[in-house]
């Protein structure tokens, strides 16, 4: 007897879609990951980075990213105290998919103010 394939859902399909348009959707989620591809950073590096970012939403979103297991927050005692944010395995998987929506964007949509055009 031949195997049969299932027939297409698009529900199922489109369920793993969905969640990652809900989170990457998110405003900010997307660019403090993609700030965060180049390594670690401190708090005050990433509110330069995250153009127009708040420091209460910074703190917000961090604590959420941190909470989903795609950042660590990791802290040297010094003195002086310091505290970077770095990518888990987890979050650095998602940088091939940012770099991708990146270079899909740079070719696809028009330019919209706030970091286009920055080096």
């Amino acid at each position: 007897m031949p195997a049969t394939t299932p027939a297409h859902d698009p529900q199922v399909c489109n369920a793993a879609l969905v969640r990652a348009f809900d989170f990457l959707g998110k405003r900010w989620n997307g660019v403090i990951l993609g700030s965060l591809t180049q390594g670690p950073l401190g708090f005050a590096e990433l509110r330069r980075a995250v153009t127009g970012i708040s420091d209460s939403m910074l703190s917000e979103r961090l604590s959420e990213l941190a909470g989903l297991g795609l950042i660590a927050r990791e802290v040297d005692p010094g003195p002086p105290v310091a505290v970077r944010y770095a990518l888990t395995g987890s979050g650095a998987a998602l940088a091939p998919t940012l770099g991708a929506l990146t270079e899909w964007a740079g070719e696809h949509l028009p330019a919209a103010g706030r970091c286009d055009g920055q080096a």
